[in-house]
Parts: structure tokens; sequence; C-alpha cells
């Protein structure tokens, strides 16, 4: 083994340690990781909730404005 090798598993080794001794093992990251997935795709909901929620009054506010003649019966 290399002085390089040696080296490097050491260091990856004492890198594995220190990870897991912050979060506790390989259980707690993936309960992190899908915590975090999880606060992601709530956030993309709110965030798409928020975004229908504006368009909606926009139309609102459109409507009141301008009466809709799309809707009529064609007169043919």
């Amino acid at each position: 083994m290399s002085p390089f090798s040696a080296i490097y598993y050491i260091a990856q080794r004492n890198a594995e340690e220190f990870v897991q001794g912050i979060f506790g093992g390989d259980k707690d990251i993936e309960a992190v990781l899908q915590r975090l997935d999880r606060l992601t795709l709530d956030e993309a909901r709110r965030t798409a909730a928020e975004i229908l929620k504006v368009v909606h009054g926009l139309v609102q506010d459109m409507s009141k404005q301008t009466p809709c003649t799309c809707l009529s019966p064609a007169s043919e």
C-alpha cells in the first residue's frame, strides 16, 4: 500500500466517522434526506397554491372590468 493510499483511506474513514457522529448513523441520514424531500414537496405545493390564488384573483378582477362575451350563445 502506497503512502498516498494509506492517507486517503484514513481521511475517508475519518470523514465517514465524522458524518456518522453528526447524524448518528445511516438510518438517521436517510431520515434527514426523506424529511428534506418531503419539505421540498410541501414547499412546491404551497408555491403552486399561491400561484393559483394570484391567477384566480387576477381573473376575477378582469371579469369585473370587462364583461365576458365568450360564453354567450353565438348568433348565427
